[in-house]
């Protein structure tokens, strides 16, 4: 996943986040990376970029790979450039129906400064913001919702921080959900569109809760890359293309009409895909 985002929030929140990231690196890679002192590989990663030369993630492994030979290039790799070392992903990325290699340069080169680092103990200005961002893409949410979905820790000194500001809610097993004062709530009977999402998208993977949007038999399927279709805003089927053709699996019996309204859609889909401006889609039978 690319992400798109203002110097001024990765100059502000990177410091933030580096502990989670270090966590999760380190969580996956805990067996090859035994015997790394993170600091030192940090530190050898440094002196490699000081030329001012961007790198692929292998090529910054291997260049420091001499110094740990028995770990291989890609835990090095990953903990380099995705929590040791503040990056950017250099232009040209996100390329439309073509790839290109990813060149990654420290943040300090490309922006001329350092990120900021953590808030003093007591102060959590980022975390703060992010309980406001999040809560005007996904609320109205609990905190554990918030919790999962960007696996930060301290959060509780945050929300509280902020509570003042959000309106509250009970869900139907009493769990508080909280929203932003001025977010829209569409009344629940409220038609929503068939929408196709692609993989891992945060309408699905936001929330710890995640029976609000899909049922719990096909919850597992949001780890694995498949691509849903919303019906009702809810998760009813899965979709695929290929040659030019969408095809929709559903995972419950469509009526007639979700049939016809997820083909429109899917019509709409393949064109924006096809290079050639195809409109083919294929709805599949219900599974027995």
């Amino acid at each position: 996943t690319v992400h798109l985002l203002s110097a001024v929030v990765v100059l502000a929140w990177r410091g933030r986040l580096v502990a989670m990231l270090r966590q999760r690196v380190l969580g996956t890679y805990r067996r090859e990376l035994v015997g790394v002192d993170p600091d030192e590989l940090a530190a050898a990663g440094r002196a490699v970029l000081a030329d001012g030369e961007p790198r692929s993630m292998g090529d910054l492994a291997r260049a420091v790979a001499a110094r740990w030979p028995d770990v291989g290039p890609r835990p090095l790799g990953e903990l380099l450039v995705a929590a040791l070392i503040p990056m950017v992903q250099l232009p040209p990325r996100g390329l439309w129906r073509t790839r290109a290699g990813v060149r990654n340069a420290p943040v300090a080169h490309w922006l001329g400064r350092e990120v900021e680092p953590p808030a003093p103990p007591g102060t959590d200005p980022v975390g703060e913001e992010l309980v406001r961002r999040y809560l005007a893409a996904f609320g109205p949410a609990a905190s554990a919702d918030l919790r999962a979905w960007c696996g930060l820790a301290g959060l509780p000194a945050a929300v509280a921080a902020v509570r003042g500001e959000l309106v509250s809610f009970r869900d139907e097993r009493g769990r508080e959900l909280l929203d932003l004062p001025g977010a829209p709530r569409p009344d629940p009977d409220t038609p929503a569109p068939v929408r196709f999402l692609p993989a891992f998208d945060n309408a699905v993977l936001g929330y710890q809760d995640r029976g609000r949007i899909i049922d719990d038999p096909h919850r597992g399927l949001s780890v694995t890359g498949a691509r849903f279709v919303l019906v009702d805003g809810r998760v009813s089927a899965t979709w695929t293309v290929e040659d030019g053709t969408v095809t929709v699996a559903p995972l419950r019996r469509l009526t007639r009409a979700e049939c016809a309204e997820a083909a429109e859609e899917g019509r709409a889909l393949a064109s924006f895909l096809s290079e050639g401006g195809s409109d083919r889609v294929r709805v599949g039978a219900a599974p027995p």
